[in-house]
């Protein structure tokens, strides 16, 4: 099978630096490796330098993209791309030998057009004890060989059959660049087209949670973010056709759920904080969805909110 493996990357020299190491030792070796860089000084050069001069078994591509936007980065890997198939990992995971060969069983069994695997969150043993207890960093699983659902699909460990992301020269939407979720937008939308994407439960990829991240504050704008992009997703019609009175029912859910889920996160307080902050996530993520009705924006990965 003829992969081209595509990383985009911004600032996170050691962690690609480690996956890099990762992906030398893969059972199944990809044809190629395309590293596209965010950062418009190039930091991540030397790091691809580095590899190339210690030896790789296949060939090495780096470019930038130097304009802040996650979805251009990524479209500039898939135009590096020469691969039938594309797989994708992100710069701050670490990819265990079996697990390309795993994901590329999985398509082959399975007769699909791709395979997602889990995303293990790998939590500090410092880290607060509210955070351990949480599983807050943790994704959904499923059986493998299941159908994805569509709300469910995501990026971070996947695998995809080229042509499918060749058919435009924009695959991943800019509009979504600095905020994120470009990544469910595709996927949705490649859903929607008649694309049988498998979950494959034995493709793990560890990612180790930063420092940064064991946070409230993070947590709740990730929520946020998740929600937006959920609501973002279903008004435009990556999850199906949306009606005016299923916009209106939209709205009124995510209202009436966020005002049971603070009141859960209060009763919820004196038996846990970790209690508490699941129902402070998910009133996050409902303030998310109607905040798109209103126009407004949380820009993960930089810029103001707009």
């Amino acid at each position: 099978m003829n992969i081209s493996l595509c990383i985009a990357t911004y600032r996170r020299n050691e962690r690609l630096g480690a996956l890099l190491d990762d992906l030398v030792k893969q059972q199944l070796l990809p044809e190629e490796v395309v590293v596209v860089d965010n950062d418009a000084a190039g930091s991540a050069r030397d790091v691809v330098e580095r590899r190339r001069a210690m030896g790789a078994p296949f060939t090495l591509v780096y470019d930038i993209q130097p304009q802040k936007n996650i979805s251009l980065t990524r479209n500039r890997t898939v135009q590096l791309a020469r691969g039938e198939w594309i797989a994708f990992i992100d710069d701050d995971e670490r990819a265990p030998p079996p697990w390309l060969k795993l994901l590329a069983d999985s398509v082959v069994r399975y007769h699909a057009d791709g395979a997602l695997g889990p995303v293990d969150p790998v939590v500090p043993a410092d880290a607060p004890a509210w955070i351990r207890h949480g599983h807050f960093y943790a994704w959904a699983r499923m059986q493998t060989g299941d159908v994805v659902p569509i709300n469910k699909l995501r990026f971070g460990n996947v695998l995809l059959r080229g042509a499918l992301l060749r058919r435009t020269p924009t695959p991943f939407d800019p509009a979504y660049g600095l905020t994120g979720g470009e990544d469910g937008d595709l996927l949705g939308r490649l859903a929607q087209a008649g694309a049988r994407i498998v979950w494959c439960d034995e493709a793990i990829v560890h990612e180790p949670i930063e420092s940064a991240r064991l946070r409230l504050r993070w947590l709740l704008l990730r929520a946020l973010r998740g929600g937006q992009d959920f609501a973002r997703h279903k008004l435009s019609g990556s999850y199906g056709q949306l009606t005016l009175s299923g916009r209106v029912r939209l709205f009124l859910r995510a209202l009436l759920q966020s005002a049971a889920a603070a009141g859960l996160a209060l009763l919820a307080w004196p038996r846990g904080r970790h209690r508490a902050v699941y129902w402070l996530l998910k009133l996050s993520a409902n303030l998310g969805k109607m905040s798109i009705f209103l126009g407004w924006h949380y820009r993960e990965y930089g810029g103001k909110a707009t």
